[in-house]
């Protein structure tokens, strides 16, 4: 599958170049495809150097976690649902603690957190998998729910709104928390639909219904606060949040009288070694991204969308944030530079920068996540975690387009 991707996409850009070229007279789109094709060679390399350090940090921390007990307690916790969406994972098997660890920090939106706990996960499920070249069942469904990935604290998203002018810039808050919910759970149904699992039964419904009840409260309570100290609320929660898991993760081994310093330098030496795996994984995908971006198909795409919808007479507001929807599973800094300048060219409170900043909430970078997380572990058949993740996306960004109409 991503072979196939891949390569579609390369082919994409120089057919959508061309068109340009020959067709609009742009015959500097050559050189721009040249130039976008380096540098994104240059930043997939950057981005892991500068990944490196977050590794090696949060798998030290997660290496105290796991020797101390404290991911086995996490998995005792979560182990009769897990039985039921991952039985390939043996009972209190210590990816069932990273796992919750990075679904946590995702809900948070602490991302560089969630990535190393994350890579952590994929390592300890692929010592399970019998097809080393090949997803399991289980990292498919883990893969999935992480790119859909729930978040309930939109930092970033809250603070670039604030900066680019917006007076209420918390508004999009509910909307984002109730996209990004549905995106996970249309995520969650379609694994499960392919693995044939039966999730209606009393176990999965519960912890189901637990987590729509905490969702819901979590919402409850930001909505209850002044606009003026939800941002900073927000903020000051995501790190405390992060500071306490810290915390209680050194306190856990000094209560074991491990000596924590050497298990975090053992841990830490892993993240680098997966910070240099996915090198080569990135700088395939984040080229033929850069490529499809510079080429200018999505321009024809959007354009496409408009015509369409004007000539069926419907309303076309929500189409200057389809870039940021286009982009979302593809880069992650590339769809944050098409919400914040959608943000600048149409202002903070405009309908069309609210539908962008909801849609940037709604979804992970899917492909950004797949060639991460499976170049990690050297998988390259990924069988139904592609389609079901895009579906998530489309269900996700769905969403955000009409709660935005709902909501503003």
């Amino acid at each position: 599958m991503l072979n196939v991707i891949w390569t579609v996409f390369f082919l994409l850009s120089i057919l959508a170049a061309g068109y340009q070229a020959f067709v609009f007279g742009n015959a500097e789109i050559w050189t721009s495809m040249v130039d976008a094709l380096f540098e994104a060679a240059k930043s997939a390399f950057t981005i892991c150097i500068n990944l490196t350090g977050m590794l090696c940090l949060w798998l030290g921390l997660l290496k105290i976690a796991e020797v101390s007990g404290l991911t086995t307690l996490l998995a005792k916790v979560l182990a009769p649902l897990f039985k039921k969406i991952m039985p390939e994972i043996p009972e209190n098997h210590p990816a069932i603690g990273s796992i919750i660890m990075n679904m946590a920090a995702n809900m948070l939106g602490l991302d560089n957190a969630a990535t190393p706990m994350g890579l952590k996960a994929m390592e300890q499920m692929q010592e399970l998998n019998l097809k080393k070249d090949t997803a399991s069942n289980a990292q498919i469904m883990f893969m999935v729910i992480n790119a859909s990935a729930v978040t309930i604290i939109p930092i970033n998203i809250l603070m670039y709104r604030a900066e680019l002018g917006s007076s209420n810039p918390c508004a999009v808050f509910v909307p984002i928390l109730l996209a990004t919910s549905i995106s996970t759970l249309v995520g969650f149904l379609a694994v499960a639909w392919t693995q044939r699992l039966n999730i209606f039964n009393k176990v999965v419904l519960a912890y189901l219904g637990g987590f729509a009840v905490f969702i819901g409260g979590v919402a409850w309570y930001f909505i209850s606060l002044p606009d003026e100290v939800r941002l900073k609320y927000s903020t000051a929660a995501g790190n405390f949040i992060l500071l306490s898991i810290v915390f209680m993760f050194i306190a856990a081994g000094t209560f074991k009288r491990l000596n924590v310093y050497e298990t975090f330098i053992n841990g830490a030496k892993e993240g680098f070694d997966i910070a240099v795996k996915i090198i080569p994984y990135l700088v395939a995908m984040l080229t033929a991204i850069a490529m499809l971006r510079t080429s200018g198909i999505m321009d024809l795409f959007t354009r496409g969308v408009e015509n369409t919808l004007l000539f069926l007479g419907l309303d076309t507001a929500f189409v200057p944030a389809l870039p940021t929807a286009l982009m979302k599973p593809l880069s992650g800094s590339g769809a944050r530079a098409m919400m914040i300048e959608t943000l600048q060219t149409y202002g903070g409170d405009s309908f069309e920068g609210f539908v962008s900043s909801v849609i940037q909430g709604s979804t992970e970078t899917t492909f950004y996540v797949l060639a991460v997380y499976f170049g990690a572990v050297k998988i390259v058949k990924t069988r139904s975690a592609l389609p079901c993740a895009l579906l998530a996306d489309f269900a996700g960004i769905t969403a955000a387009i009409y709660l935005s109409y709902l909501f503003f």
